[in-house]
């Protein structure tokens, strides 16, 4: 599912326009985007959680010349799954 059909589903799920279906979206993104960038964990109930890791540099290899290369440090972004979230993928 891409963000179109996101948008077409919770349009029709809402019965709302699909223009303002799709500015809520991005209101929500937006929001969810800037909170993970001060650091913050956004915690939806049932859900998940977004929230920033760290990962450590470390050596890597460049694969067409067998060269030893370091990769950077750098922060990444973490979900993880609500009980709620798991138990409804697990149903099936």
């Amino acid at each position: 599912m891409n963000k179109h059909e996101l948008i077409d589903a919770v349009a029709t799920t809402t019965g709302a326009s699909k223009a303002s279906t799709g500015e809520a979206i991005d209101a929500i993104l937006e929001a969810v985007t800037n909170a993970v960038m001060r650091g913050e964990t956004v915690q939806l109930i049932g859900f998940g959680s977004f929230s920033t890791g760290a990962r450590a540099e470390r050596t890597g290899r460049n694969p067409s010349t067998g060269e030893t290369i370091t990769i950077p440090a750098a922060k990444t972004v973490k979900f993880t799954a609500g009980k709620a979230f798991k138990d409804a993928v697990n149903a099936e």
